[in-house]
Order: C-alpha cells, then sequence, then structure tokens
C-alpha cells in the first residue's frame, strides 16, 4: 500500500510518481501525486477510467491532451480535466521535463494499479521497446482494472474481455498475482512471481 511520499518509476517510460495524497488518507475520496514526465517520452494508448475524473494542474512544461478526439496543448499554470468515462491520451509535448499534479476521483485502486504496473517495470517484466508487460501479465491487469480504474480505448472492451479473460486464467494457473509490489526501499513483503517476455502492442493498435 502507498504511503504519502511513496515513489514510483518506470525505467523504460521515464514516468515517476510521487504520491502526495493516499486513498488511506483522503478516505477514498481522492489520490493526489505529482508525475514527472521526460520530454519525448512514451505516448500512453489512448484509454478510459469508467468511474474516475481525472484532473492536470501542470507545473512545467508543455503536455498534450486529445480528450474525446479533441487535441489541446496544456502548458504551466494551467489545469486540464478528463471527464469520467472519456477515452484520452497525453504526453509532455515540451522540450523540457514536464511536471504536473494528478488528480483522480474518487480513489478506487489508483495507487495499486501504479504500483503493479511499475513493479513489473522495475523488475525487468515488460518490454524494453514498448514498456508493456507479456501478455499473461496484459490479461490479468486487464481483468483487475477494467471495472473501476482502467482500460484500454481499442479494441472495445468486449473484445479485450473475450481475448483475456481465458489468459488470466493461465496466468493464474503459472502463478501470476496481483496486486504486484513495487520495489520500495522500505520493507515490503516477500513476493514471488515467474518470468515472462512477450508483449502485446499489436492488439492495441489495430
Amino acid at each position: 500500500m502507498a504511503r504519502s511520499g511513496d515513489i514510483v518509476e518506470h525505467p523504460v517510460t521515464g514516468e515517476r510518481i510521487t504520491f502526495l495524497e493516499t486513498a488511506e488518507e483522503t478516505g477514498g475520496e481522492y489520490v493526489r501525486s505529482e508525475q514527472r514526465v521526460q520530454p519525448h517520452d512514451f505516448v500512453a494508448a489512448p484509454h478510459i477510467h469508467p468511474r474516475q475524473e481525472e484532473t492536470f494542474e501542470i507545473l512545467s512544461g508543455t503536455f498534450t491532451f486529445v480528450v474525446d478526439g479533441e487535441e489541446r496543448q496544456v502548458r504551466a499554470g494551467e489545469r486540464a480535466t478528463v471527464p469520467v468515462g472519456a477515452p484520452h491520451a497525453w504526453w509532455n509535448a515540451g522540450e523540457e521535463e514536464g511536471v504536473a499534479i494528478v488528480e483522480f476521483r474518487p480513489a478506487l485502486n489508483t495507487e495499486e494499479f501504479f504500483e503493479s504496473f511499475f513493479g513489473l517495470s522495475k523488475d525487468g517484466k515488460v518490454s524494453p521497446r514498448t514498456g508493456l508487460p507479456n501478455l499473461l501479465w496484459l490479461a490479468l491487469i486487464t481483468l483487475r482494472y477494467h471495472r473501476d480504474f482502467v482500460y484500454v480505448a481499442r479494441p472495445p472492451l468486449s473484445l479485450q474481455l473475450a481475448i483475456f479473460t481465458p489468459l488470466a486464467a493461465v496466468a493464474r494457473l503459472r502463478g501470476y498475482r496481483l496486486p504486484y509490489p513495487y520495489p520500495y526501499s522500505r520493507p515490503r513483503e516477500p513476493f514471488s512471481h515467474l518470468d515472462e517476455t512477450d508483449s502485446l502492442r499489436e492488439v492495441f493498435e489495430r
């Protein structure tokens, strides 16, 4: 479980998140974090937060947002809000590090998602080219988080579930488990997992 001041980093995408206020501290009302993104970083696939509003307060740099097909640039001192259920993508469009305060309302399992996703990257369980974990991990992640936190905007969710439901069963049989612990410097409970290296970029690009 994340605590205020904890930092998670993704070595492939260059993202760095510092948790400022956690779900436990806000009674589940929201999660607030500082997000640092390197210039010309990876662009996340368009995705949807089915039950949360996401708000960005830009502290430095220039970010590009595409929300429901509408693109705009947001600079330091400006804000951007992604409504519940809106397909969106965003990235650092400037030549310097981008810094934003990001808030999710309600909190739900936001922290767990980032700890798991970034934890896989820190343990070398993602593709060095795409930053994505293998197909079995993607199946588990999609099934665990699609109802509350996130799923990719395409292919349609029904197709994602049709593909990933049987694969998630295979993943569990092979010992894969979520949440996946982020390797904080402070002590964590031991966890065992299996190694896989394949990734699934092409499904999300159709």
